[in-house]
């Protein structure tokens, strides 16, 4: 063995997924196997698709599998494979630190509740550190298929905050993972309680897990002499690809088994469907919608997509090519007969096989996705995940926007509660007599859009309006305007389009419009060019002023969108609407006082671009407005 051993501190992040695995996984321990086994086969994987191109990688041992090794004398339990290896750097970047970005904001949820925790770790990924749930020390030896003997490479920790890399000589390729079990954890030196394990959670990975069985002396048995039998590896799995196999062969805890191994999720899937096409175009696609949504799914840096096999041969992970990407959340992989076994991805880029899938692909997600709809609590679950992500579809998927639309789920006045749990066709099935738009408003926070002023005339008539709050709405309402053959208006641009007003009503309307052009004329004058126009109010029943957006302006939820965003946004002024049968409007309409007046006037933009936007250009202007205003009326 050679010297050249360091030491290395584990990142912070690290040393704190590895306390949390130990103290809040108990209940859950048996899962370091299915981890390790399921690394370990993925590791073959990668080694025989690097081999499509240098067979000599191979090392003359061509069958790959994985082998479990107990020694009970030592208390040991080791994972070996004979896959692709790691490097020194390798081994010290894999197991040292938590290669993906986002997890300060992952550790900064956790609480310190050990239930609530091993929820959440769910949604890291457990993984390699799994292994000290059940070990007070783990040595992992390893070495790259390609490299040398003496290119081989030892890491040792006891999980507390270090561990040391040595350079060893490795004759076999592939890597070597002994758990040094705590005297608590013997139970996993039991050869059946092992078998059990791998039965339960890795029986239909593509390669054999074996465990040694013992050879038996000759015997003799009823006067016949029983020849001796040699000891052997045997496997343990049926090691046959699970998405090969008939529908009728597979029960649903298999498919929900393969489902944890190729996620690397804990959490059983919402759905799944395993389809298999035959004709013009040969393929198998087994998909699934997770249940939770992983912590980095916002991270634009995160990868994503479904494991890729030609003609059951591994080819790549996260093959983003056959998914759009407001459906990076669904898990699982394709494995197609047309592509040829050296497809790379730049290939898959411009493919047009590739083309073909991901529209055969993509309808099959949102087909899954509408049969889950049917089920009320299921769907909720799933929305409450990852409806974020499908609002961004109509936008980048035109061809199956009316699909994606009837998935969508909003909170609405119908009830007034915050759970987004309406769709767009019961929206219409509800719609008044006559009404011929989908009304909705965009805001900061559901209470902001719930008790917005836009929003009094469609409550006096009982029409229901769909409440939004989250960042992603206005780009995605921006994009869907047509449902059913019906426009989606948003309350708080331009015309409401409410058409049923009867002759009377119409022409008090405009007898109060003519009345009210001086009224309006003084506004506007007070107001300068912090208003585009000053107009009578036909929404508003019980407060004074709004300001609404012209028809081709930018909203106010886009224009904060596009600022958050970098952009640099055009100025866009308001139309100031007044409501005239609000005594406050009536009483500035009798005011002289130009200057009182003007102050007035000020302070009502101010009211109504607070109640709109949340938030002031010069909240000390709004501030001084009301303390001058103040003063005068104690005067």
């Amino acid at each position: 063995m050679s010297a050249q051993t360091e030491t290395h501190g584990f990142q912070t992040e690290v040393s704190q997924l590895l306390k949390l695995v130990t103290h809040s996984l108990y209940s859950n321990k048996e899962i370091f196997l299915r981890e390790l086994v399921s690394n370990a086969a993925d590791a073959a994987d990668k080694l025989r698709y690097k081999a499509l191109e240098s067979a000599d990688l191979y090392e003359g041992d061509g069958q790959l599998r994985v082998r479990l090794s107990v020694d009970k004398d030592a208390g040991t339990l080791s994972i070996i494979d004979n896959g692709i290896g790691m490097t020194r750097d390798e081994v010290i970047e894999h197991l040292g630190t938590i290669a993906k970005s986002g997890t300060a904001d992952f550790f900064s949820k956790l609480s310190g509740d050990a239930a609530k925790d091993s929820q959440l770790i769910g949604q890291f990924g457990v993984g390699f550190y799994s292994a000290f749930i059940v070990a007070d020390k783990v040595t992992v030896r390893s070495r790259a298929a390609g490299h040398s003997a003496d290119a081989g490479v030892e890491w040792v920790s006891a999980g507390e905050g270090d561990f040391t890399v040595t350079t060893i000589d490795k004759p076999e390729r592939g890597t070597e993972i002994v758990l040094h079990l705590r005297d608590e954890e013997r139970e996993f030196l039991d050869e059946w309680r092992l078998k059990q394990i791998i039965t339960k959670y890795s029986d239909h990975i593509s390669i054999p897990v074996e465990m040694w069985e013992a050879g038996t002396p000759e015997r003799e048995e009823d006067g016949e002499t029983i020849a001796a039998t040699e000891g052997q590896w045997s496997a343990v799995n049926k090691a046959t690809a699970l998405w090969t196999l008939a529908k009728s062969e597979i029960s649903d805890d298999d498919y929900k088994a393969f489902y944890k191994h190729v996620a690397h999720d804990w959490d059983d899937p919402l759905i799944w469907a395993h389809n298999k096409v035959e004709g013009k175009q040969e393929y198998t696609s087994l998909l699934y919608i997770p249940s939770r949504a992983p912590f980095d799914l916002w991270n634009r840096e995160n990868q994503h997509g479904l494991k890729l096999y030609v003609q059951r041969v591994f080819i790549m992970d996260e093959a983003k090519q056959f998914l759009p990407q407001y459906l990076r959340f669904v898990k699982g992989l394709v494995d197609s007969n047309d592509l040829p076994l050296n497809v790379s991805r730049e290939i898959l880029q411009d493919s047009k096989v590739t083309q073909s899938l991901r529209s055969a692909l993509t309808k099959r997600a949102l087909s899954m996705l509408s049969k889950l709809a049917k089920d009320d609590a299921a769907y909720q679950t799933f929305w409450d995940q990852f409806g974020a992500v499908l609002k961004e579809g109509p936008a980048e998927d035109m061809a199956n926007q009316e699909a994606i639309a009837k998935l969508l789920r909003f909170a609405s006045t119908h009830s007034d509660e915050p759970t987004a749990n309406v769709s767009l066709e019961q929206y219409v099935a509800r719609m008044k007599e006559g009404q011929d738009k989908i009304y909705f408003i965009v805001a900061d926070s559901f209470n902001a859009a719930k008790n917005s002023p836009h929003l009094e005339l469609l409550r006096k008539k009982g029409i229901e309006v769909l409440l939004l709050s989250e960042r992603i709405d206005e780009w995605l309402m921006s994009h869907l305007t047509e449902f059913d053959g019906k426009a989606l208006v948003s309350v708080t641009r331009g015309d409401l389009g409410l058409d049923d007003l009867s002759d009377e009503e119409k022409a008090e309307q405009e007898k109060q419009e003519a009345e009210s052009k001086p009224l309006l004329a003084r506004f506007e004058a007070s107001l300068g060019d912090k208003v585009k126009a000053v107009k009578v109010s036909h929404r508003l029943t019980d407060t004074p002023a709004c300001i609404v957006a012209d028809e081709h302006d930018m909203s106010s939820q886009m224009i904060k969108l596009m600022q958050a965003a970098g952009q640099a946004v055009p100025q866009v002024k308001p139309i100031f609407e007044l409501n005239l049968t609000h005594p406050l409007v009536q009483k500035l309409a009798d005011e002289q006082d130009e200057h009182r007046f003007g102050q007035w006037a000020q302070l009502l933009l101010s009211q109504a671009t607070l109640a709109e936007r949340g938030s002031l250009e010069d909240p000390s202007e709004f501030v001084n407005q009301l303390n001058s205003l103040w003063l005068d009326l104690s005067r």
